[in-house]
């Protein structure tokens, strides 16, 4: 049985007072986490961010008792992300030509490289998330293989398909923008050692 204390002035628990200070110092680092892993779309990044925060305050009790929360946050992530993409209504989601009205969020989907981004969504989503944590969070392979619940070597693998991809993508001749931030740099380093 959990020890449950109550905020008597609040009518807050300890559990909700923890919880919203993780929320409060992590949400941000959470949303770019985010998206990255949906190749820059601000608002698929922000559901998962809500899922994903949702789903850990049900386990709050299992995240707090882990030997790397951050690690237990960034496999949330990803089994958000994965469960998003294999929902059957998502297979049948049909962009429109004319957006409806909405209000300002004030997030957008056009931060950083456009390049990037377009090349990163053409990946399938387990392979965009091994090179987001390896070369944007720059994390070892076991780091990667613990996020993503699976093997050294399938993450190597997937690294390794997607550098290939990410290469081809961002090589093409008639693309009009050169992208060349420090990842991109890295993709291309890590090309030439493989």
């Amino acid at each position: 049985m959990v020890n449950v204390k109550r905020n008597r002035g609040s009518g807050r628990t300890e559990r909700d007072e923890q919880f919203h200070d993780f929320v409060a110092d992590r949400r941000g680092h959470l949303f770019a986490t985010a998206r990255l892993l949906t190749a820059g779309d601000a608002f698929l990044a922000e559901d998962l961010v809500q899922t994903a925060l949702t789903k850990l305050y049900v386990s709050w009790a299992a995240f707090r008792r882990a030997d790397n929360p951050d690690g237990y946050v960034r496999r949330v992530l990803v089994n958000a992300l994965m469960d998003e993409r294999s929902r059957v209504w998502r297979r049948f989601e049909r962009p429109v030509a004319d957006l409806p009205e909405r209000s300002g969020s004030g997030v957008t989907a056009d931060d950083g490289d456009p390049e990037l981004s377009r090349a990163l969504r053409e990946l399938p989503p387990k392979m965009r998330a091994a090179v987001v944590f390896r070369f944007f969070y720059d994390l070892d392979v076991a780091e990667t293989a613990a996020a993503l619940g699976c093997s050294d070597g399938t993450v190597k693998s997937q690294t390794a398909r997607a550098l290939d991809k990410l290469r081809a993508a961002l090589e093409q001749p008639d693309s009009p923008v050169r992208p060349s931030p420090p990842v991109l740099q890295r993709i291309q380093q890590q090309g030439m050692s493989s």
